[in-house]
């Protein structure tokens, strides 16, 4: 019932009590890396089951890293996500000046209005 990165920083906790664990937090970015490069590849060969296959073993891999740098990856998450909105409200209300919509832009113009969102709401 937990949720999935709660569930998978607490697993990495217990398997880190039997000595299964990376000593710091450079080998787990090693392994974020290693699992970056891995789905990149599934990417390439275009196999759907290994993309979301290697997209949990990254995502699990990530919720390790913050376990060793003591932040909860839930939050952390939640976080981002509130701030994203934020910015894209701002984006939003920028381009709504103009009459114009978010599909109306150019992704170049997005980008640079989501630099601006984040310079001037952080």
């Amino acid at each position: 019932g937990l949720p999935a990165l709660v569930r998978a920083a607490k697993l990495g906790r217990r398997a880190a009590q039997v000595g299964f664990d990376w000593p710091d937090a450079t080998g787990v970015l090693d392994k974020v890396r290693e699992e970056i490069d891995e789905l990149q590849q599934a990417v390439v060969t275009g196999d759907s089951v290994h993309v979301r296959e290697e997209i949990g073993d990254l995502l699990f891999s990530v919720a390790q890293l913050a376990r060793h740098l003591d932040v909860d990856p839930e939050g952390a998450l939640r976080d981002t996500g509130g701030e994203c909105e934020r910015r894209f409200r701002c984006i939003e209300a920028s381009l709504a000046v103009g009459g114009r919509t978010a599909a109306d832009a150019s992704m170049a113009e997005l980008e640079a209005l989501w630099a601006r969102a984040k310079r001037e709401i952080g």
